[in-house]
């Protein structure tokens, strides 16, 4: 009986890789970027399960090219490079992997919000150039954390790990969802849990007046896409500062750069880009903002959780079971 095929869009681990061995004949990209299309619409030839990753574009030109896909299994959370309508027309099954690599998010959001408020990074540049001339007691003065008020926008897993983190800082936390921008409710950043006490929630437009911290968490739908937006910079406190570890777009970058440029913000810190890896020209020369090469899930015990999850969601569809974390059109 003949194995099915499998595609892996980009360099996983090796233990993976045999994992699917073990049912499947195997195609890995082994390159530092993504293929080409046309080439990689040849790979796919003949492919029953493609493991991809948010910078593969699984569009309904993908799916036309490899008729006998019969799952995409998305190493991420987020899924806004699959069109799910295109997938499900054709009968692919789409999974993600929610759960594994929340708390490492929630940890580099902490390292982000640490870098920006204290200063960690300009400091580090200011060292290396060799311009640092002793320590002085008004030097490169940040905020401290405690008694503070950290904003999180999106109600999912990610922003409660990173509430949940929250006293230890001393920080007190507030919530904030977007389904309508006014606080209703809306998407969270990857799943629905527990409600929120109503003494922590806030609509956005309140969160963001209030909060000394704003760190975003939810999926880039429509309804999100620059969310963060000049109208809604404008509404930060001007010692204020912005997180984004969830994806570039909902953050209008052009906007930043301008809240950034004329100190209507203190600072910022993201791990995600509109376009990238290109970041916007006007963020790069800025010293009140932290620039990260999209890091949140880069962990190896969480990178190799997310690579696992989503080939054992390939060998389950493939074997005729249900996938273990489905992504259904909404």
């Amino acid at each position: 009986m003949t194995r099915p095929a499998v595609f892996v869009a980009r360099r996983i681990p090796t233990g993976v890789v045999d994992l699917l061995r073990q049912a499947c004949e195997v195609d890995v990209h082994d390159g530092p970027a993504d293929l080409p299309r046309d080439t990689l619409f040849a790979r796919l030839a003949g492919k029953a399960g493609l493991l991809s990753v948010l910078t593969t574009r699984v569009d309904r030109d993908l799916l036309a090219a490899a008729p006998d896909l019969r799952v995409v299994a998305n190493i991420a959370v987020g899924h806004d490079n699959i069109d799910l309508a295109a997938a499900a027309e054709r009968g692919v099954v789409v999974t993600n992997t929610p759960d594994v690599l929340t708390e490492a998010v929630a940890d580099l959001t902490y390292a982000l919000v640490l870098a920006a408020t204290r200063r960690v990074v300009e400091g580090d540049r200011l060292v290396r150039a060799g311009g640092w001339r002793g320590w002085s007691l008004d030097f490169m003065l940040g905020m401290e954390l405690r008694g503070k008020l950290l904003g999180i926008v999106g109600l999912g897993r990610i922003g409660r790990a990173v509430a949940a983190r929250a006293p230890g800082f001393g920080l007190q936390v507030a919530f904030a969802d977007v389904g309508d921008r006014d606080g209703r409710d809306g998407p969270g950043s990857d799943g629905a849990v527990a409600p929120v006490p109503a003494w922590q929630r806030l609509s956005f437009d309140e969160l963001l007046h209030a909060s000394d911290i704003v760190t975003v968490h939810v999926p880039l739908t429509p309804a999100t896409r620059h969310l963060v937006d000049q109208r809604a910079l404008a509404r930060m406190k001007r010692s204020a500062y912005l997180v984004n570890t969830s994806r570039g777009p909902v953050v209008d970058e052009a906007a930043l750069a301008w809240a950034l440029r004329e100190h209507l913000i203190a600072g910022a810190a993201l791990d995600v880009y509109e376009r990238e890896p290109q970041v916007h020209p006007d963020l790069l020369g800025l010293d009140n903002v932290v620039l990260a090469p999209h890091l949140g899930s880069a962990t190896r015990e969480t990178r190799t959780a997310m690579a696992e999850l989503a080939a054992r969601n390939v060998l389950a569809v493939l074997d005729g079971r249900p996938p273990l974390t489905p992504v259904t059109q909404t």
